[in-house]
């Protein structure tokens, strides 16, 4: 049996049932009971400085330094 054979024997079946219970998985997962909490804070990320924006530079208070180029 050739190799490309082989691959597509083992891709037709065990690979298309890992993927389907990675998937699954992910989606139980994503709807725990106990992601709200998780789910709420990532979404409200843009909000977290509605109102004083975060500074630029150290004159302005800035505390937090990012790697620029």
């Amino acid at each position: 049996m050739d190799t490309y054979s082989l691959l597509r024997m083992f891709a037709d079946s065990w690979a298309l049932l890992a993927l389907a219970l990675f998937f699954v998985g992910m989606i139980i997962w994503v709807f725990r009971p106990g992601s709200t909490a998780e789910h709420l804070d990532s979404a409200n990320i843009p909000f977290r400085h509605e109102k004083k924006p975060a500074c630029d530079d150290e004159k302005n208070g800035a505390h937090i330094k990012e790697a620029r180029t």
